[in-house]
């Protein structure tokens, strides 16, 4: 069983919903981004995201763009976020999730990118600008390596093609909450319970909702109908505002707490 399997199986069976934080790579500098994310774990975070930086970040809101451009500034590459990945996975099983955008993966080369994610413990990559229709040059070797390729539904998926992706869907489903690109609007958990229960009607892989979940409240009440919770910005925000400061991990590590505690049945 992978290690997303596994996670999301221990939190079927404890009646618990998955916390999932992103975080950009490299923002403000690797070794920072080392230490928030062993921070998160700490903090009882369930799964990492960790966003590979793009010059180019269409998907994504101020928040993550100006992140992105930080990180690049600082030099980072892919291969310096998989030798992040390594070291972090000598620490901790917590399953590892990149996210991204094709084009560096694409310049790095499928074979080599699959091969050398996997040996450094990454479990799951999501390409927002890559449709599963068009990843047939790097899908094949994705699955031969055991990384699992997570697939994007959104509010304007046709129903046909909803139901074709959530059917075929490895690891975890990633529903994004809203039209537009992350961090811009609040996410509303009234609108979009029903899009997931009728995504659930055709895939058994957990579901996760992210883009717009900010604060631990809209945590709780996105849990109270998705598997996992992905926040994203809110938390680059953190990391951006007390970056350079001693308090940074006590921060990061308040908030994640806070959140947790939102998607936690005995602690809510």
């Amino acid at each position: 069983m992978s290690r997303i399997a596994h996670t999301f199986e221990a939190l079927r069976q404890r009646g618990e919903k998955a916390l999932v934080t992103y975080l950009t790579a490299g923002d403000p500098d690797l070794e920072t981004s080392e230490q928030v994310i062993h921070a998160l774990v700490g903090a009882g975070v369930d799964l990492l995201e960790i966003g590979f930086p793009f010059s180019d970040p269409m998907a994504d809101g101020p928040t993550i763009q100006a992140a992105a451009e930080r990180a690049l500034a600082a030099g980072t590459t892919l291969h310096g976020v998989l030798a992040l990945v390594a070291r972090v996975r000598r620490h901790t099983n917590v399953p590892i999730v990149l996210m991204g955008y094709f084009n560096p993966v694409f310049r790095y080369g499928a074979d080599a990118f699959a091969r050398d994610a996997a040996a450094a413990g990454v479990d799951g990559l999501l390409l927002v600008d890559l449709p599963p229709e068009e990843a047939g040059e790097l899908h094949p070797q994705l699955r031969a390596a055991g990384v699992d390729l997570i697939t994007l539904l959104a509010p304007t998926t046709p129903e046909a093609r909803m139901a074709r992706l959530a059917g075929a869907a490895e690891g975890f489903l990633y529903y994004v909450s809203m039209t537009g690109v992350t961090g811009t609007q609040a996410v509303d958990p009234a609108a979009i319970a029903g899009a997931v229960a009728e995504v659930r009607r055709h895939s058994a892989v957990p579901v996760a909702v992210g883009f717009g979940v900010t604060t631990p409240d809209d945590a709780r009440a996105v849990a109270g109908f998705a598997d996992a919770v992905v926040v994203g910005s809110a938390l680059v925000k953190v990391i951006a505002t007390h970056a350079g400061s001693p308090r940074l991990i006590e921060e990061v590590q308040g908030f994640a707490r806070a959140l947790k505690a939102a998607v936690t049945p005995d602690a809510a």
